[in-house]
């Protein structure tokens, strides 16, 4: 990080009641004389990716095999329809679209923070073993219980991803705790888990083993209520805090020594945004199965775009909605009838994204 940036986000972190607001941002009131300062730019992007973001969900709600006029749409969403028009918008389409406009925001900022925590543009969770870990323990719960509900595989996703962020943290505070230790050990140990979930495959009956296959490459196409209703929930309870962990997650960017200067438990804040991006990161996994490299590239994306010298979560969140939301139409429509799972089609595009990104990291003085 720059020493420009470095002072920039030192400058946002500060209290503006001390440094006065600048033009580029403004302040909104929390309560209790607390404040929150909102970049004017970063806001104006997230407001166009969330719009973006909608109309791409509103076409995959009209097309497909079964094609529906806005006015039909409408019809079914305000009460009224046709059977076959209410089964398809209700009971198809719009679930899938609500799960990947969330999937995509939580797994976006999943990224922001886990990039954050690291200070390097490769710390998300795919890549330093999280997601990994993650599916392992969603693995388990299918292949070896015999109550493989949505509760049990998210309890069993939250559990698997938290131990592997401990195994990651505690192994790379030997080489002390660097991004670049924590990146090098997580990618270590992701194949360690890589090879274990291989081996849950081998073991488990043919059919197990198919259903847990899907769903290991990430998909949303048998997604229904019942998965999005508990997601909706999910997120309406951890997207909020973005407003109060943004903070934190900028200032920890500076180093600790910066950090502990301005008055924040650099400890205390990375405990609670390691644990909170393992949580977002296991709780779409349980849901969709692990859709990769979206969280690598959504917040690096939305920083460039909002132009942000540290974290941008509500940027990000809508990055990757937006994202998320266009690979499911291409998955969905590319070959259609048949169905690809969305986990493949974040996959190629990130196999670009990182071509990009390199090329873009080596033209950067």
């Amino acid at each position: 990080m720059s020493r420009r940036d470095g002072a920039e986000a030192a400058g946002a972190a500060r209290p503006s009641a001390c440094l006065g607001t600048p033009r580029a941002q403004f302040a909104v009131p929390l309560g209790r004389g607390r404040s929150i300062l909102l970049h004017r730019r970063a806001l104006a992007i997230t407001l166009i990716l969330l719009l973006a973001a909608l109309i791409v969900s509103t076409g995959a709600l009209l097309t497909g095999a079964y094609r529906l006029s806005a006015a039909d749409a409408l019809a079914v969403l305000a009460g009224s329809g046709s059977d076959l028009d209410r089964f398809i918008v209700l009971d198809q389409r719009l679930p899938r679209a609500l799960a990947a406009l969330l999937i995509g925001a939580l797994l976006a900022v999943a990224g922001a923070v886990f990039q954050s925590l690291s200070r390097n543009p490769l710390g998300s969770p795919d890549i330093v073993g999280f997601t990994k870990g993650a599916t392992t323990g969603g693995l388990v719960v299918i292949l070896l219980s015999t109550a493989s509900s949505l509760p049990m595989i998210a309890l069993g996703t939250i559990l698997g991803g938290l131990v592997t962020a401990v195994l990651v943290v505690l192994a790379a505070l030997r080489r002390g705790a660097s991004g670049d230790a924590l990146i090098l050990v997580g990618i270590a140990l992701s194949q360690m888990l890589a090879a274990s979930n291989d081996y849950l495959l081998t073991r488990a009956t043919i059919e197990s083993a198919e259903a847990a296959k899907a769903w290991q490459f990430g998909s949303l196409n048998a997604i229904t209520w019942a998965q999005v209703s508990p997601l909706l929930a999910a997120a309406a309870l951890l997207l909020p805090l973005i407003a109060w962990l943004g903070r934190p997650a900028g200032i920890l960017e500076l180093g600790d020594d910066a950090a502990t200067a301005l008055g924040l438990s650099a400890a205390r804040a990375r405990g609670i945004l390691l644990g909170y991006g393992v949580v977002l990161a296991a709780v779409c996994v349980a849901v969709s199965g692990p859709i990769a490299f979206l969280a690598l590239a959504a917040p690096q994306l939305a920083r460039r775009a909002s132009h942000s010298a540290g974290t941008a979560l509500a940027a990000s969140a809508a990055m990757g909605a937006l994202l998320l939301a266009l690979a499911d139409v291409l998955a969905a429509r590319l070959l259609a009838p048949f169905q690809i799972p969305v986990g493949l089609v974040s996959a190629a595009c990130g196999g670009l994204y990182l071509l990009w990104f390199v090329g873009l990291r080596k033209e950067e003085p």
